[in-house]
């Protein structure tokens, strides 16, 4: 992903809400799980981290953007954005 594309990545999910939130527990199976089916409904999504949660915002993204074959756009502080087109027709073209 080029820098312009995730430029593009990031000023779209700035309008956007957290979608998810990954709290004491840190980062279950079941909400790995939950985040992948959402990437059928969704291209680009807002995952928030609490501060009761112990690990790396970095760390939690890394790991749901392998289990989720997603990429990574960005993490600021304790909000992670993650983006996976749609395989057949994708909404969101990027530049």
């Amino acid at each position: 992903m080029t820098s312009k594309q995730r430029a593009y990545l990031k000023s779209l999910a700035s309008t956007l809400n957290p979608t998810f939130q990954v709290g004491k527990s840190s980062l279950t199976p079941e909400l790995t799980n939950a985040i992948g089916e959402t990437f059928n409904k969704n291209e680009l999504i807002k995952i928030a981290v609490l501060k009761n949660c112990g690990d790396d915002p970095n760390e939690i993204a890394d790991v749901i953007a392998e289990r989720t074959h997603s990429q990574v756009v960005q993490v600021i502080g304790k909000r992670i954005v993650l983006y996976k087109p749609y395989k057949d027709e994708p909404k969101i073209i990027l530049p």
